[in-house]
């Protein structure tokens, strides 16, 4: 495994950044304040290939290999964790299934589209009571003559209020006790597809989410993702690739944190001195650039393995518990580097420390990532 980034990487990385410091930064904190999702710069991300990062360049998209593509998600949410969700969310849950799952028909039609960011796609797995327990949704798909019509809420979904495509998980199976799950591609403009009122969140605030309403959706036939019964094989393995995404994404706000933690500890004065010179905050800054540094190993770790083809499912989870339980720490204590004016809003590690939380929480929680590291690691140990 190449432990520093090959020159391709670096040329990403510079890209990425530029695009990230001068179209992103400067909206970040408005954004953010206003709830705003920023169209104006999306349009501006899509001849770039932001939404087609792993897509083959046959259908438009980039051809990135995985940490190249961790890499544009951890700059853009270094600077705007928001717009990072979009990408990672779009290209790791929803256009990667589309790769993994659907029929060449289906990839002619809608992988051109995706790649382009003329379609934002969603994930739409989580349910009222079907979270963490994803094999309880209750959403249902009953097939008609050459049609299903799916009926069911989906709630908190990433990119739900823009999207132009959702991969909707539904029952398609009702046997007592083996409920048997199916992917469906269903796009906005079809009937009974309604989107519900946009979340109030705590962090990033300039994604779209929302909760779907399929109310008599009528969906066609050649929409099935995979097989019938699919369902939890096709959530899984995206999961398992979602995850290294959102680790990515953690990352690159511990990064952006980080960043503007040293920056003020440089600038600060107290005692006559910059703050820096204080011991306690050069242990801060110690433990947050080693951990920062170990936690950018574990992601392209994760995605070295994937891109050789082998299982990467343990060490996405590892990855993404890591990555995110450092997000969460790292912004914590950057604010605390800053003081008071940490829990301003005029300050970005504010923001920050707000982003960090749900990165614990979404594409499965730490509880559960810890749950799949320890059954891998106890499946391979002979006693």
């Amino acid at each position: 495994m190449q432990l520093n980034p090959c020159a391709k990487h670096k040329l990403v990385r510079d890209s990425v950044r530029h695009f990230a410091e001068t179209e992103l930064a400067p909206i970040a904190a408005e954004i953010d304040r206003t709830a705003t999702f920023p169209r104006a710069v999306i349009e501006k991300m899509r001849p770039l290939n932001y939404f087609g990062l792993q897509v083959p360049k046959e259908f438009g998209g980039a051809a990135l290999d995985s940490v190249s593509s961790a890499i544009i998600v951890e700059e853009l949410s270094r600077v705007c964790a928001a717009i990072g969700l979009c990408v990672t969310v779009h290209n790791g849950v929803a256009v990667y299934p589309f790769l993994k799952f659907a029929t060449s028909e289906q990839k002619k039609h809608y992988l051109p589209k995706l790649a382009r960011g003329e379609y934002i796609g969603a994930f739409s797995l989580t349910e009222a009571n079907a979270g963490s327990d994803s094999a309880s949704v209750e959403t249902t798909a009953v097939k008609t003559k050459n049609e299903y019509i799916l009926n069911g809420t989906k709630i908190f979904v990433t990119n739900g209020g823009i999207c132009d495509l959702a991969l909707i998980f539904a029952l398609t199976g009702f046997e007592p006790g083996k409920p048997q799950s199916s992917v469906f591609i269903v796009e906005s403009k079809y009937a009974g597809f309604l989107r519900g009122e946009l979340e109030n969140l705590c962090g990033m605030r300039a994604n779209p989410v929302s909760s779907l309403f399929l109310e008599d959706c009528c969906v066609p036939e050649k929409n099935l993702l995979g097989k019938i019964g699919d369902g939890m094989k096709i959530g899984l393995t995206t999961l398992d690739n979602g995850r290294i995404g959102v680790a990515a994404q953690a990352l690159g706000i511990a990064q952006g944190a980080f960043e503007a933690a040293v920056k003020y500890a440089k600038e600060r004065q107290q005692f006559k001195k910059p703050i820096a010179s204080l011991q306690t905050i050069q242990n801060y800054i110690a433990e947050m650039a080693t951990e920062i540094a170990a936690a950018r190993l574990l992601l392209y770790r994760a995605c070295t393995l994937k891109d050789e083809g082998a299982p990467f499912g343990c060490e996405a989870s590892m990855a993404k518990l890591y990555c995110s339980t450092v997000a969460s720490k790292v912004t914590s204590l950057a604010v605390q580097i800053h003081g008071g004016y940490g829990y301003s809003k005029e300050y970005d590690v504010e923001r920050y420390f707000r982003d960090a939380k749900v990165t614990e929480i979404y594409e499965g929680t730490s509880e559960i990532q810890r749950m799949v590291i320890a059954r891998s690691v106890l499946s391979q140990l002979i006693f």
